[in-house]
């Protein structure tokens, strides 16, 4: 799956977003959010999985007047690959190759905010791709055909974070537990993301429209 079939329901989301603003006219409750960091396999997932690097889109959008927000994020998280047994049908195992997910998650949060500062937590679930290699061996034409493999598996998850604003954005550090309800390499996935980035004010911007 690649990065493009994850465009359109970014899209989406913000255009569901904008239109709940519209609506309710409220002001400072629409954000959106990019960040980049690393997401840290825990337990067995570390056994085949090592950090190189994460990036995250998303949308805040406030519900109410108690803090809650609504909070759809598609996550590409990068990681080394070294793998423990063949896939089926293939005789040799991949070390240092580069495995990516492709994960869409929509969760529930809720933030507090204490002057410049504000503070927040969130859960919910989603699902997705990750895309594992696999490398075949041809020892006639001495040639290695390198393919990847598929691995669709819904996820939790659950983090918090602290924001820093700027007036026209807010500055964040967040960190979150991901967890796959499907095995890889007969391993559960999980793993933590911490992401630096922005979240600008969208609603400041479309008041001024």
């Amino acid at each position: 799956m690649k990065l493009k079939f994850l465009t359109p329901m970014i899209l989406l989301c913000a255009a569901i977003s904008f239109n709940a603003h519209a609506q309710t006219n409220r002001p400072d409750k629409l954000y959106s959010m990019s960040g980049i960091g690393f997401s840290f396999p825990m337990g067995e997932t570390s056994d085949y999985f090592k950090p190189k690097f994460s990036t995250s889109l998303g949308i805040n959008l406030g519900l109410g007047n108690s803090g809650l927000f609504l909070y759809p994020k598609a996550s590409l998280h990068a990681f080394t690959y070294n793998q423990i047994t063949p896939d089926p049908g293939f005789a040799y195992t991949v070390q240092k190759g580069r495995s990516t997910t492709y994960l869409l998650n929509v969760a529930l949060g809720y933030r507090k905010i204490v002057n410049k500062w504000a503070f927040y937590g969130f859960a919910g679930a989603g699902g997705g791709f990750i895309l594992t290699p696999q490398a075949g061996v041809n020892t006639t034409t001495m040639q290695v055909n390198m393919d990847n493999r598929s691995n669709a598996l819904g996820i939790a998850e659950g983090g918090g974070g602290i924001e820093y604003n700027l007036g026209g954005a807010n500055l964040f550090v967040e960190a979150s537990y991901m967890y796959g309800f499907k095995k890889i390499q007969d391993r559960t996935f999980n793993t933590v993301p911490i992401s630096i980035g922005i979240k600008p004010n969208l609603s400041k911007l479309l008041n001024k429209l």
